[in-house]
C-alpha cells in the first residue's frame, strides 16, 4: 500500500523528481539522447522496409507462402514475448550493459540475414532479430528516465525519443525504396550494421549505466510464462484477423490468457516480482500504456492500407510514396515536441484527448478520399491523424515512466514498449486482416481470366496488379477498375474502425488521467 500512495504521490506531483537531482552538464544528457536515438530509429525503420524487400525475396529465396508470413510475423512475435523480461533483466544486470550486448547481437545477426541462403535461415534470423531487439528497445527509454531526472527535460528528450519512431516508420520506405533500386535485398538488414557500430563506440562515452539498486532474483519460470503469454495471443489475433475464429486459434488465444493468468498470480506473490503488476493499479499508468497500444494500432493500420493506395492504385514509386508521407512525419515530430510547453498548462488529459480527437478527424479524411487517386487528400490525411498521434505519444509516454520509482524504469519502459509492438502487430493484422477479406468479397474478376490467375487477383491488390500486367488491355483495365473500387470500399471499412479506436483512447485517456495536473 506504502508503496502504491508513493506512486500516486509522484503522479500527481510532477514537478516532484523522480529520482536523485539532475547532475553533470546539459550537453553531456543531450549527447546521451542523440546515441540513445540510434537504436529507435534503426528499429522503427526495420518496422517498415522489410515490406518493400518482400518481393525480391520471393524471387530469390522462393519462400511457401507459409514461409513468406513467418519472415514477417516472427519478429514481432518474438520481440512481444521478450521485451517484458528484457526489461526487467535490464534493471537487474544494468541497463547500458544490456543495450550493448543487444546491439552486437543485432548486428551479428542483421549481417546472417542479408546473406540467409534459404527463406528458412531467413525466419530463423528474423527470431534471432526480434531477440536481441527485444533488448535495445526497453533499455532506451529507461536510460532516457534516469539521465533526465528533471521532468520538463525528461518531457522533451521522450517527446524527441517518440518523433523518433514515428521519422523512422515514415523513412523506412524511402530508404527501402532507395537501397531496393541500387542493391539486393539483403541490403535492408545490412543497414544496421553501421548504425549499431556508431551505437557501440558512442555509448560508453555518453551513457551512463543505471540499474535497480536492489534487484532480485531472476525467476527463469516468470520468464517462460511471460513468453507464453504474449506469443500466443499475438499469434491468435494475426491468425484470427487472416482465417477467422477457428477452434485452433481460439484455443491458442486461450492457451495464451490462461498463461497470463498464471503469470500475474505468480508476481501477486513474489516479493521481488520480475514485473510489478500493481503498477497497472495506478489509473494513469494503465490509461497510458492503453492510449500508447490504441494510438499505434492506428497509425500503423493507416500505413499499411495508405501505401498500398499510392502505390497500387495512384502508381507511385516507393520513394515517391514515402515523400508523400513526409510531411505528416514533420507534422508528427513538430507536434510532440510543441506539446511539451502546452501540457505544463493544459491537464494531460485534455491535450491527450484532443490530439486524439484530431487523429479521428484524419480517418475520416481517408474514408473519403481512398481509392480515387487524391494524393494530396491522403498527405493532409495522414498529416492530420499524425498530429494527434505525436501529441498523445509524448504525453502518455512521459507518463508511463514518471508514474513509477527511477529504480523501476526497465520494466515500465518494457510496458510501454510492448503496448506499442502489440498495437503495431494489430494494426496490420486486424485492419489489414479486415481490409484483405472486404477486397475479396468485393472485387470482380472478368470472364475468361484462369482460374489460378483469378485466386491471385482475388487475394489482395498487389496481386490483381501482377495479373492485369499479363492480361489483354481490356480485361487489364476491367480487372483493375475493380479491384480498385473494392480497396477503396474496403479502405472506408477500415477507416471507420480505426476513427472508433482512437476515439476510444480518447475516451480512456479522459478516463484515467483526469486527476493528473499539468
Amino acid at each position: 500500500m506504502r508503496e502504491r500512495q508513493s506512486l500516486v504521490t509522484s503522479l500527481l506531483d510532477p514537478a516532484r523528481p523522480a529520482g536523485p537531482e539532475t547532475s553533470g552538464p546539459a550537453w553531456r544528457r543531450w549527447a546521451a539522447l542523440v546515441v540513445l536515438m540510434l537504436p529507435v530509429l534503426l528499429v522503427s525503420i526495420d518496422n517498415t522496409v522489410l515490406s518493400f524487400a518482400l518481393p525480391q525475396i520471393s524471387q530469390a529465396l522462393a519462400p511457401s507462402g507459409t514461409q513468406l508470413l513467418w519472415i514477417v510475423d516472427v519478429y514481432p512475435l518474438v520481440l512481444a514475448g521478450l521485451l517484458v523480461p528484457m526489461g526487467s533483466l535490464a534493471d537487474r544486470v544494468g541497463r547500458r550493459r544490456l543495450l550493448l550486448v543487444g546491439a552486437v547481437g543485432f548486428a551479428v545477426v542483421s549481417a546472417v540475414a542479408a546473406f540467409a541462403p534459404t527463406a528458412g535461415a531467413l525466419v530463423a534470423a528474423r527470431a534471432g532479430l526480434g531477440f536481441f531487439g527485444a533488448m535495445l528497445m526497453p533499455s532506451t527509454l529507461s536510460l532516457l528516465r534516469n539521465v533526465f531526472t528533471d521532468r520538463e527535460e525528461r518531457r522533451l528528450a521522450i517527446a524527441i525519443w517518440a518523433a523518433g519512431f514515428a521519422t523512422g516508420s515514415a523513412v523506412g520506405p524511402i530508404v527501402g525504396g532507395v537501397l531496393l533500386e541500387h542493391f539486393w535485398w539483403g541490403a535492408v538488414f545490412l543497414l544496421a550494421v553501421p548504425v549499431l557500430a556508431l551505437l557501440l563506440v558512442l555509448a560508453p562515452l555518453f551513457v551512463p549505466e543505471s540499474r535497480d539498486p536492489v534487484p532480485g532474483r531472476l525467476d527463469p519460470l516468470s520468464i517462460v510464462l511471460v513468453m507464453a503469454t504474449m506469443t500466443p495471443i499475438v499469434y491468435g489475433i494475426k491468425a484470427l484477423a487472416k482465417g477467422g475464429a477457428t477452434a485452433p486459434t481460439v484455443a491458442v488465444m486461450a492457451a495464451g490468457v490462461a498463461m497470463g493468468v498464471l503469470f500475474v498470480r505468480r508476481q501477486l506473490r513474489r516479493p521481488d516480482p520480475m514485473l510489478d503488476v500493481r503498477l497497472f493499479a495506478v489509473p494513469a499508468f494503465t490509461g497510458s500504456v492503453l492510449v500508447n497500444l490504441l494510438s499505434v494500432f492506428s497509425l500503423v493500420g493507416f500505413l499499411f492500407f495508405v501505401s498500398q493506395d499510392l502505390q497500387l492504385v495512384i502508381g507511385l514509386s516507393p520513394v515517391d510514396a514515402g515523400l508523400v508521407l513526409l510531411p505528416g512525419t514533420v507534422a508528427m515530430v513538430v507536434a510532440g515536441l510543441a506539446v511539451v510547453k502546452v501540457v505544463r498548462r493544459v491537464r494531460p488529459a485534455r491535450v491527450v484527448a484532443a490530439g486524439l480527437g484530431l487523429s479521428a478527424v484524419g480517418y475520416l479524411v481517408t474514408a473519403v478520399v481512398a481509392g480515387r487517386g487524391e494524393v494530396g487528400w491522403l498527405a493532409l490525411a495522414f498529416v492530420v491523424l499524425a498530429l494527434g498521434v505525436g501529441s498523445a505519444e509524448t504525453v502518455s509516454n512521459d507518463l508511463v515512466v514518471s508514474s513509477v520509482p527511477a529504480a523501476k524504469a526497465g520494466a515500465a519502459s518494457a510496458i510501454s514498449e510492448t503496448a506499442y509492438e502489440v498495437g503495431a502487430v494489430l494494426g496490420t493484422a486486424v485492419l489489414g486482416g479486415i481490409l484483405t477479406a472486404s477486397y475479396s468479397a468485393s472485387v470482380v474478376v472478368p470472364h475468361g481470366v484462369p482460374a489460378a490467375d483469378a485466386a491471385t487477383a482475388t487475394e489482395t491488390l498487389g496481386g490483381a496488379a501482377n495479373v492485369a500486367a499479363g492480361l489483354p488491355a481490356g480485361q487489364a483495365q476491367a480487372l483493375l477498375d475493380s479491384a480498385h473500387a473494392a480497396f477503396g470500399s474496403g479502405v472506408v471499412v477500415t477507416s471507420a474502425i480505426g476513427f472508433v479506436a482512437v476515439l476510444i483512447a480518447a475516451g480512456v485517456a479522459l478516463a484515467t488521467l483526469r486527476d493528473v495536473r499539468s
